[in-house]
């Protein structure tokens, strides 16, 4: 699955093309690589979003397609 469509699916990001600006803005890495928003995720890689002066670090448990509120959670695992 894409990184951009991935983040809107996990509900990470709101929206997809706000996802795809934060790919593109050099906000998203995947196994501390820089992610274009085409990339692709597997289960169990690693990505980090940069937020204004937050960051969130998370692992790929589950990828869902069109997930229901409920299993969205069930898609990462947050890291500290």
């Amino acid at each position: 699955m894409r990184i951009d469509k991935f983040l809107k699916n996990s509900r990470i990001i709101k929206r997809r093309t706000i996802a795809k600006e934060a790919c593109d803005g050099k906000r998203v890495s995947i196994n501390g690589k820089l992610a274009k928003s085409g990339d692709i995720v597997k289960i169990g890689d690693i990505i980090e979003v940069r937020f204004g002066n937050g960051e969130l670090k998370v692992i790929v448990k589950e990828i869902i397609d069109n997930p229901k509120k409920e299993q969205a959670a069930d898609m990462i695992e947050k890291m500290e």
